[in-house]
């Protein structure tokens, strides 16, 4: 039996069905002799099981049998996982792999009532549970942790194909046997168990897939038309002695493009994104400074000031309290994109039972991905305000969104060329025995990897002068209209011209855990049986250093004298990729080139400008400094390194109960589980020397070399659990649920970067008059977010076509973030040394969310069926923005103050959505099978920058999708696949909503393929 033999006994009683396992990626090395290889190996002296017949009507002992295929039977297994569960969960599982009605696991998973997505390149990626942030959720794969290379918690879905997973799943409520870890919930998905799935089965897909935007690109990664193809094979074998082996084997390969057209503005990242002063009293500083300059600059005094936050100790209000501002970034930009995304994945599983009482499983799930971009930059700096015209002509929105802009400014033509190489790695060994015939034991080890690598090359050529333009709002993006002066002409961008080839972001994460589990069956007519076990993991978290933070960095401006700069452009310049750019959010062109007398000039009008190689451009330039082309090292003794060890231990007891009370049935579990974990991070920084003066002072030397530091942290957290269904009656569950969970912080935030702070001009004589303190970032004490949860739930059961669920729930979350300081202890010249350091940390404030969802699926005779899911939540839990925001610090006697007086309201929780709404009207009838589907969610707050300190809001989305098959015969299958049916943006703001940031264009994807089955 599995750990939480709940989960599995939701499918053996009503879809027949246990997929702990999986099988995974790297389809190159897969050909159709592998498969001849692997079924020859095990053939000898076994036979393979015959298949039960599926979809016909059958009679046996005058019993007619009737075999529910499709969207009808989908659905069907949906409404059973809900209602044979003792926790609150929705799910989807597919009689056969392959079967999931989805393109990725994330677009299965948004199906689910509450299950929302974040988009990235028009596809669902990071999944919110109840319109929580994916960092208050868990993923398990075959019950185990799922690693990843974001440096968070989440899983990137899209990193897995749909086809090769059994059953997908959303715990909401959790009981005491699941590993701790999803405040929001649990994701836990399943691959084939081949002996459990009980048929031989030999089936594969092949699909094209036709984006109408990419057919207006001319990729130079990709071609028109994509293609994923998928195989499986799982058959089962016995021996003589009464042994069984099974065997899955699946593979994928997906080879396509992801179109995407971009209006962006500077990021809300270190100094590139300001509130500048708006007012025409001041000449000094913002848009109508006196002179020429940046309007976050002071024309006499302090740069990058811009609207000043920090509180005036003499009226107690920001510096610049009601002062009007605006929001301006470092430049205003288009992007097009050619694109490319590859992919190759395995999923395999060995199950072998040497007697009835033994069950061993094997399985195993490797992934790789390369996704690739050439991107063409047009850019218009934009922090420049031009005396007498960009102050007066400004207009703004009510939150200082600009709306019409006007000045002198240069404009660059720029490119990018980015790669990300992610791999996955998963394996697990499960041993199940039956002991005797009321002790079961489970032992089950696990491993987990991720690896990811960023390359990107970025270019620049900018304008010598600073043209005039303006541009105007329209009803998603910019329109732009520039005087005297022609983007489309190369020779326009001959000034500044600079490469640089980064390695950056390149993490590895790792998770080895091992569990002992076991269950004893009680047969009282009150307990049924009590569950328990012990698991400890370790989890391990690199980001490799350089001369960047998180990369390192080769740069080259161009030599003009060894290459003119005309003739690198020109050398290198390519005709505009696309036809059509961003048409479906522009309100005509985008561009606009005028005369000085105001008339409309053709060349340069339009929706293209020059555009280069970029491998050219930067190969070209490297040459002319007599460098390499070639991308930096890192190195993992370098100051920007982290490098995070988390050790857990947990324990767990549990009581399972079904009986009958008041003359109602009722089943449950309740039970605890105590979780101890210890953190360990390493970092590097400068050796140094103390050195005595001869007046007996003291200074600070730093050294050539680098020193490595360790910091640490832990907790123990306890973490009860109950579970309550009643049968009201034959067809109405009461459903209820109490849990404590947590959620730990990313592993990421959980680093160790430490500088000295010294005073060396008070001649110190000691190390504690040297020392004053210290700067830093990562906090590995960082403590997890804790929450009580509530749940209550009301579900009818018409048919097995039908359900109604209405349910509330309410989580007491328990600690925030703040910034703290806190001494730490260091070591120097053999001396302990205290210093205090300002960090983030978890405090204990409470905050309070509330939610109510339902959910309801009818089908009537005709075929026709409906599914809708609706999820709404309101929450007052409230987080700052760190430079735009209210901040306080507490001292370290734990008097807290407050440090600026911000001008943007706070967020809520990451990722939290009020409304989440999935619907789905399907008709089936015969061999015809069709859905329409809408997705809805609405605007939601997502963390910008490593260490999630600046606001970000993602706009509220609908989104339409459409699939439709037809059986040919009982082993062919032909499908129609859309996403994204009428090309919906996404739109993102900064720092606060109306402040517009960037605007995403994707266009649909269509995929048409074929399926077989034997």
């Amino acid at each position: 039996m599995s750990l939480n033999k709940e989960h599995t006994k939701i499918t053996e009683l009503h879809i027949q069905e246990r997929t702990r396992f999986a099988l995974r990626p790297v389809a190159k090395l897969v050909k159709a002799t592998m498969f001849a290889g692997v079924a020859g190996s095990l053939a000898f002296s076994a036979h393979a099981q015959e298949a039960p017949a599926q979809n016909v009507a059958a009679e046996d002992d005058g019993i007619e049998i009737i075999s529910v295929t499709g969207s009808r039977r989908t659905i069907q297994n949906q409404i059973a996982i809900k209602r044979e569960a003792t926790t609150v969960v929705d799910g989807l599982s597919a009689d056969d792999i392959g079967d999931l009605p989805a393109l990725s696991i994330g677009e299965a998973l948004e199906s689910i009532t509450g299950a929302a997505s974040h988009r990235e390149n028009g596809g669902a990626t990071e999944i919110t549970i109840r319109g929580l942030g994916p960092f208050l959720s868990a993923t398990h794969i075959n019950g185990r942790e799922a690693t990843n290379g974001s440096g968070d918690r989440s899983v990137n879905f899209s990193q897995f194909p749909s086809e090769l997973v059994k059953k997908i799943a959303i715990y909401k409520t959790q009981d005491a046997s699941m590993i701790e870890g999803g405040v929001a919930g649990v994701i836990a998905l399943e691959t084939v168990q081949p002996l459990d799935f009980g048929k031989q089965r030999i089936q594969g897909e092949v699909k094209v897939n036709y984006n109408p935007d990419e057919s207006n690109v001319e990729n130079s990664l990709q071609s028109d038309v994509g293609f994923r193809g998928t195989f499986s094979y799982v058959d089962q074998f016995e021996f003589d002695n009464g042994q069984a082996v099974g065997v899955s084997f699946g593979v994928q390969r997906q080879d396509i493009s992801q179109p995407e057209a971009e209006y962006r503005s500077s990021s809300p990242t270190g100094s590139s994104l300001w509130a500048c002063l708006n007012d025409p009293t001041n000449t000094n500083e913002g848009f109508y400074r006196s002179s020429a300059g940046d309007c976050e600059d002071q024309v006499s005094g302090s740069s990058n000031q811009g609207y000043q936050t920090a509180i005036d100790p003499d009226t107690g209000k920001a510096q610049s309290d009601g002062t009007p501002y605006a929001w301006t970034g470092s430049s205003r930009s288009f992007r097009q994109n050619e694109t490319s995304d590859e992919r190759d994945a395995i999923f395999m599983a060995v199950q072998y039972q040497p007697s009835d009482v033994l069950d061993i499983n094997l399985d195993a799930q490797i992934s790789d991905r390369t996704q690739a971009e050439a991107r063409h930059d047009l850019l218009f700096l934009q922090k420049r305000a031009t005396p007498g015209i960009t102050g007066p002509s400004l207009v703004t929105n009510q939150a200082g969104g600009i709306l019409h802009w006007e000045g002198e400014e240069r404009i660059e033509s720029a490119g990018e060329q980015f790669s990300r190489e992610e791999n996955y790695r998963g394996y697990g060994l499960n041993v199940d025995y039956q002991a005797t015939d009321n002790l079961n034991l489970n032992f089950d080890v696990s491993y987990s990897q991720t690896k990811r690598e960023e390359l990107q090359i970025s270019n620049r050529g900018r304008t010598v002068d600073r043209p005039f333009f303006s541009w105007d709002m329209g009803e998603h993006i910019p329109h732009f209209t520039l005087t005297d002066f022609d983007v489309t002409d190369i020779s326009n961008y001959t000034d500044s011209l600079r490469t640089r080839l980064d390695r950056e972001n390149a993490r590895e994460n790792e998770v080895i855990g091992a569990r002992v589990d076991f269950e004893y069956t009680l047969g009282g007519d009150v307990f049924t049986s009590i569950q328990g076990g012990v698991r400890t993991s370790e989890l391990t978290f690199v980001q490799y250093g350089g001369n960047q933070g998180n990369g390192s960095r080769t740069e080259y401006t161009l030599d003009e004298s060894v290459t003119p700069a005309l003739d690198v452009l020109q050398s290198c310049q390519i005709d505009f990729p696309e036809s059509g750019f961003l048409s479906s959010v522009s309100d005509g062109d985008i561009l606009t080139h005028v005369d000085s007398d105001g008339n409309v000039v053709a060349s340069g009008t339009g929706s293209s400008w020059a555009t280069y190689d970029n491998v050219c451009f930067s190969q070209a330039l490297a040459a002319s400094n007599g460098g390499a082309f070639a991308y930096p090292e890192l190195e993992y003794e370098n100051a920007g390194t982290i490098d995070v060890t988390e050790k857990t231990t947990s324990v767990y007891l549990m009581a399972n109960y079904d009986t009958e009370m008041f003359g109602k049935y009722i089943r449950g579990n309740f039970g605890v589980r105590v979780v101890d974990t210890d953190v360990t991070s390493l970092g590097f920084r400068n050796t140094f020397e103390v050195v005595t003066n001869e007046d007996g002072s003291l200074t600070l030397v730093p050294g050539e070399s680098l020193e490595q530091i360790e910091g640490g942290g832990g907790y123990t957290e306890v973490l009860p659990s109950f579970n309550l269904v009643v049968d009201y009656s034959e067809d109405i569950l009461l459903r209820g649920g109490i849990y404590r969970g947590m959620s730990r912080p990313d592993p990421a935030n959980l680093g160790y970067s430490r500088t000295f702070q010294t005073d060396e001009e008070s001649a110190p004589t000691s190390l504690g008059d040297l020392f004053v303190g210290v700067n830093g970032s990562g906090n590995p004490n960082t403590q997890p977010l804790m929450s009580w949860n509530y749940d209550a739930a009301f579900e009818w059961y018409p048919n097995e076509d039908a359900i109604f669920a209405f349910g509330v729930y309410y989580k007491q979350f328990q600690g925030g973030f703040q910034q703290q300081t806190v001494l730490e202890d260091f070591i120097v010249g053999g001396q302990t040394v205290t210093l205090p350091i300002t960090n983030s940390v978890t405090t204990d404030e409470e905050s309070d969310l509330f939610g109510i969802e339902t959910s309801i699926t009818y089908r009537w005779d005709s075929g026709i069926g409906i599914k809708l899911g609706y999820n709404y939540a309101d929450t007052d839990m409230e987080y700052e923005d760190s430079l735009y925001g209210d901040t306080y610090v507490t001292d370290l006697d734990g008097n807290t103050t407050q440090l600026t007086a911000g001008i943007v309201s706070p967020a809520s929780v990451p990722g939290f959505s009020k409304h989440v709404l999935s619907s789905q009207l399907y008709y089936q009838i015969g061999d015809f099978d069709t859905a329409i589907i809408y997705k809805y969610r609405s605007e939601y707050f997502q963390p910008y920058t490593s260490n999630s300190t600046r606001l970000r809001y993602v706009d509220a989305v609908g989104v339409w999708e459409a699939r439709a098959s037809y059986k040919v015969n009982e082993h062919v299958r032909v499908k129609l696949e859309a996403i994204n049916l009428f090309s919906q943006p996404k739109s993102q703001d900064y720092f606060t909503e109306g402040n517009l940031g960037e605007v995403n264009d994707y266009g649909p994807r269509l995929f048409a393929g074929v399926s077989f089955k034997f």
